[in-house]
């Protein structure tokens, strides 16, 4: 995992701050493979919040708590609903492939 544990650790906590205690977090993508290098860093959120247009806000909060605690990097963020109906191709993807942080 290319990660710093300063990195993982502001993730977790900004996760949490916005997520609650609860929110599972996990990196996928290009950062998951240590031979690999660059890439932007791929997050993946579920949480038990239900209301989209909160879960929207917290998502853009996040990212800018994220922005001021790592610097300026290329940050994708996928958030799911727990109970959500509608799975996406990458929530199956995240989930399969990324590392629980």
């Amino acid at each position: 995992m290319r990660l710093t544990d300063h990195q993982a650790a502001e993730i977790r906590r900004a996760a949490a701050r916005h997520f609650g205690a609860d929110a599972e977090v996990r990196l996928f993508g290009s950062r998951v493979d240590d031979s690999r290098r660059g890439g932007d860093i791929d997050l993946y959120v579920e949480t038990d919040l239900r209301d989209p247009d909160d879960v929207f806000r917290r998502e853009i909060a996040m990212l800018v708590d994220l922005n001021l605690a790592l610097g300026e990097q290329k940050i994708d963020l996928v958030v799911r609903r727990r109970g959500q109906t509608d799975e996406l191709p990458i929530h199956r993807v995240a989930r399969d492939t990324g590392v629980r942080l």
